[in-house]
């Protein structure tokens, strides 16, 4: 075997290991520590700096809105429309779904582009604090890590309450209680069964659709949530008849 092949070899078994490695070991360093959140509330967080930077850039003017709430001041239904609408098993696993991100690579593999994401509650809460929202591989490496230091350092209310008060939910608007504000005015104790279903289905897409508008995807999105609704019997058919009708 000639000399220069046997370099390349070596290179190759270990050289690039080696680089790996180091890299992962970089990316672990710079994670942030989450472990303050236990206490504290963020005052701002990445994603809304990279939305302002964003407005900045296209010389417009954006005014971010956030209110803080209590985990206990935000309704129990509210609760349970976010999580199983999101995440249905946040409770039961360590911050990322193996199930959910199985079938999503399926499904994107299948289809051959990306069309179903697997993030979970906390994975989300990663990316909306310390992430942008790129969809690069070493991104959502550190979205991972992050998501399982949050969840060996935050019990789970903890992590929920936080998710709850940063979440993206229209143009410059942070949280459950701003949004409840500023598409209801109200507070977001006192939504009712509609304002709920309607604020749950804008989670994906915040930055093109209102809660307000009986869009095809607002549409389709509360018709979904408010069969999953009454299938688990979070509500009864009569409430589900009533809101339902709402977006016929």
């Amino acid at each position: 075997m000639r000399p220069v092949v046997k370099k390349i070899l070596l290179w190759v078994v270990i050289g690039v290991p080696a680089l790996l490695a180091v890299g992962l070991l970089m990316i672990y360093i710079s994670l942030p520590d989450t472990g303050n959140l236990t206490t504290h509330n963020p005052r701002s967080t990445a994603l809304m700096l990279q939305r302002y930077r964003e407005a900045k850039t296209a010389q417009k003017r954006l005014v971010i809105q956030q209110q803080w709430v209590a985990f206990d001041e935000i309704p129990q239904l509210l609760k349970d429309t976010i999580r199983i609408t999101e995440d249905a098993s946040f409770y039961q696993h360590g911050g990322v779904d193996l199930a959910e991100l199985k079938a999503a690579f399926k499904k994107n593999w299948q289809t051959g582009k990306y069309v179903r994401g697997a993030s979970t509650i906390t994975q989300q809460l990663a990316k909306n604090l310390y992430l942008t929202t790129d969809k690069s591989v070493i991104r959502k490496l550190k979205e991972y890590l992050i998501a399982r230091r949050l969840e060996r350092q935050l019990d789970k209310q903890r992590i929920f309450e936080l998710y709850l008060n940063v979440i993206e939910l229209g143009p410059g608007i942070f949280g459950v209680q701003a949004a409840a504000d500023i598409f209801f005015d109200n507070e977001v104790s006192r939504l009712n069964l509609e304002e709920i279903v309607r604020l749950t289905a804008v989670i994906p897409k915040p930055l093109k659709e209102n809660p307000l508008h009986n869009s095809s995807w607002v549409k389709w999105k509360a018709g979904w949530i408010l069969d999953t609704l009454l299938r688990y019997e979070y509500i009864d058919p009569v409430e589900y008849q009533m809101v339902k009708d709402k977006f016929e």
